[in-house]
């Protein structure tokens, strides 16, 4: 699969789930998967970084694939809201540039 927009992930993955996947789970089974689904970024992040040891069940677990899931299910949420997220991290772009303007430079932790 070449490079893909996130325009153009929200639209595979509606696709997707009315061809393959039948239909959309409610938006609240959504929201508990994305939880579950960050659990598991967590789970691991804390055993390839951080202090704990791999469990046998983590061994195979790939970070790249549990990250693709919590997009995976965003996206799901961002669709059923009618979230257009290309047009929502421009935004959110926009808003960091002028609320963190300086303030991450200014900040003596960061140096």
């Amino acid at each position: 699969m070449q490079d893909i927009s996130i325009r153009k992930a929200q639209q595979t993955v509606d696709h997707w789930i009315k061809t393959v996947g039948v239909r959309y789970f409610s938006e609240l089974t959504n929201m508990a998967i994305l939880t579950e689904e960050v659990g598991e970024v967590a789970r691991l992040m804390s055993r390839l970084y951080g202090d704990q040891s791999f469990k046998e069940s983590d061994k195979e677990k790939i970070l790249a694939d549990e990250l693709a899931d919590v997009l995976w299910v965003l996206i799901c949420i961002a669709n059923q809201t009618g979230i257009d997220l290309t047009d929502a991290l421009k935004k959110n772009f926009e808003k960091k540039n002028i609320r963190d303007a300086e303030r991450h430079q200014q900040n003596k932790k960061l140096k």
